[in-house]
């Protein structure tokens, strides 16, 4: 099958449909996220930017001379576990693979990187809704250096 027919086919099969509600609840996440680290003075440079083949990076900003990337994870309410749980270790290297990947085509280079995570508990449609800004919540791996 050709790129183009696989193309044809794909948008046929999702045509009409809805997007799933826990990837439209993401998706609100990163806006509330970016919203509020832009308040703190970040300068977002993207969102959901692809890295290679597999990598993704949530949100990526800027704090002076450092490169800032950023994990959101976004629940609709408060569970046992705490939300920055879920970045577990195998999340964190992608995060560190990609963040370096990107980190290399930057010019100027950044003087560091930094992996933050944000939390966002809540829902549009039940406000308050609570941030929480971890910055430096996690940094390299062995066997990543910068």
């Amino acid at each position: 099958m050709t790129s183009s027919t696989w193309t044809r086919l794909r948008s046929r099969l999702s045509f009409g449909q809805k997007e799933a509600p826990h990837l439209r609840l993401g998706r609100w996440g990163e806006k509330v996220a970016e919203r509020n680290l832009k308040k703190q003075g970040l300068h977002i440079l993207g969102r959901r930017v692809r890295v290679g083949k597999h990598d993704e990076i949530d949100l990526l900003a800027r704090e002076g001379a450092l490169l800032v990337i950023i994990e959101v994870k976004t629940r609709a309410k408060e569970g046992l576990r705490p939300v920055r749980d879920a970045v577990d270790v195998e999340k964190q290297i992608r995060l560190n693979r990609a963040g370096l990947a990107y980190a290399r085509t930057c010019t100027p280079r950044p003087e560091g990187l930094r992996f933050d995570i944000v939390e966002v508990i809540g829902t549009p449609d039940t406000p308050p809704v609570h941030v929480r800004h971890l910055p430096g919540a996690f940094g390299l791996h062995h066997g990543f250096r910068y």
